[in-house]
């Protein structure tokens, strides 16, 4: 189903997991460093201690990934050069897996992405809470979200009340006068989400749906007591770094800021006058977000601009080169503390921050992300994927594979429906009862 299709502009919602045979999956990362398309097996898997959140196994089965191009800062700003590098990457993985795909779950970076939590509550008169009540007091929520402007990506309710109590789980065949409910709903801009679909669909595929990436990378790298008690994942790629905070097992935030590690290339580029992909290589080998004694001795030869074959490389310390990266890298930071802290969340994030994300792989980020965010922060790789080439292992790779959980998860989520009927899709979660996918959206 197409945005271009609809009457009303529904976006395309994932069919639930078949439960008992294995399925093909198929997704695509667009980034400003790397676009990666995978194509992996799901393989339904009994109920287990590790990772208990994950109802299939993934093994992935053909990866491909290209140097982006067209994209800036997450947004997509030349329709054929990612449309070219899209055509690659998904050629890739078909070759590797043996197989040919048509559609795919798609990363959204751009969009200015906004969370609100919408709260709604009906009469129950004193009786038992039924389905039906269930379905009215999610619709009530998600009526309120509805906008002209901007396209509801998700919409997920954190927790049901009774009678003013809160932190009700499932209130189903409890009694009670008032059932309420919180529900928050993720945005992204129209605009931004056609364009994105437009790339796809010139490649000849169909997008089957559209995840945020903070959601897709929290899934991958983050451990089931994190999510259950309260964490923030930060996703620090190329142009943008996205937030999600999570808790009681649900995405409750996100949020995404245009900085990156691509900031601090170009940064070292106009800073050390040498050319970007020498300045890539230099925040690799030499860069560092923490300062060091030896740097000031360290020196380090910097290739010209010029294609001139005179021109000598010039030498500066070591300790310039750290300086330039530790700058931006503080000014992220701080931004993402800010961001956090503005949100209402900070409480709920507690001590527990994990970055993720190619950025993340910068030497001394995590000294220095404790330092400024004041918490405990560890670096996570995607989780509990088997099939994954060694190159694919690290935090870059983190939305790619989270975008392969997340068809696990989208039965948690809750769409209005724009003609007030909904059908209610079984799945075999423990939500599935209440994640109806209240059909056709907006």
């Amino acid at each position: 189903m197409s945005l271009f299709g609809s009457a009303n502009f529904g976006l395309p919602r994932l069919k639930p997991l078949p439960s008992k045979r294995s399925h093909v999956v198929s997704v695509l990362d667009i980034g400003s460093t790397k676009v990666v398309c995978m194509i992996g097996r799901l393989t339904p898997r009994a109920e287990s201690q590790i990772l208990p959140g994950r109802t299939h196994s993934i093994e992935v089965i053909g990866i491909g990934h290209q140097k982006s191009r067209g994209v800036k800062n997450g947004v997509i700003a030349d329709l054929d050069a990612v449309e070219s590098v899209v055509r690659l990457a998904v050629d890739a993985a078909e070759r590797m897996a043996g197989l040919t795909i048509d559609s795919l779950i798609v990363n959204v970076s751009a969009g200015r992405l906004q969370s609100d939590v919408y709260t709604a509550t009906i009469d129950l008169g004193g009786q038992e809470v039924e389905a039906n009540d269930l379905k009215k007091v999610l619709a009530a929520a998600g009526h309120q979200s509805l906008r002209t402007d901007r396209a509801i990506l998700h919409s997920l309710p954190t927790g049901f009340s009774l009678d003013g109590e809160r932190g009700i789980r499932d209130p189903l065949a409890m009694f009670g006068d008032v059932l309420g409910v919180d529900m928050h709903v993720l945005t992204a801009e129209r605009p931004a989400l056609k364009n994105l679909e437009l790339c796809v669909n010139r490649a000849h595929l169909s997008v089957e749906g559209m995840v945020a990436t903070p959601y897709a990378s929290g899934l991958a790298a983050l451990v089931d007591d994190e999510v259950e008690l309260g964490c923030a994942a930060i996703d620090m790629g190329g142009g943008t770094t996205t937030i999600s905070v999570f808790a009681e097992g649900k995405l409750v935030h996100a949020d995404a800021v245009g900085l990156g590690g691509h900031h601090v290339t170009t940064d070292l580029a106009r800073g050390l006058s040498t050319r970007i992909e020498d300045a890539e290589r230099l925040k690799v080998v030499h860069g560092s977000a923490l300062p060091n004694s030896a740097d000031e001795r360290d020196i380090i030869s910097v290739p010209p601009i010029g294609e001139d074959d005179r021109d000598q490389p010039t030498h500066v310390p070591r300790a310039l080169v750290s300086r330039i990266v530790r700058a931006r890298i503080e000014e992220t930071l701080e931004l993402i503390r800010d961001r956090i802290q503005r949100s209402g969340f900070s409480p709920i994030v507690g001590k527990r921050i994990v970055l993720t994300g190619g950025a993340s792989q910068l030497t001394g980020l995590p000294e220095a992300a404790r330092r400024i965010l004041a918490r405990n922060v560890r670096i996570g790789r995607p989780l509990g994927v088997s099939g994954l080439p060694p190159a694919a292992k690290g935090p870059a790779f983190s939305t790619a594979v989270g975008l392969m959980i997340y068809p696990q998860v989208a039965d948690l989520e809750t769409h209005a429906a724009g003609s007030g009927m909904f059908s209610t899709l079984g799945g075999n979660s423990r939500f599935a009862r209440m994640g109806q996918w209240l059909k056709e959206s907006f």
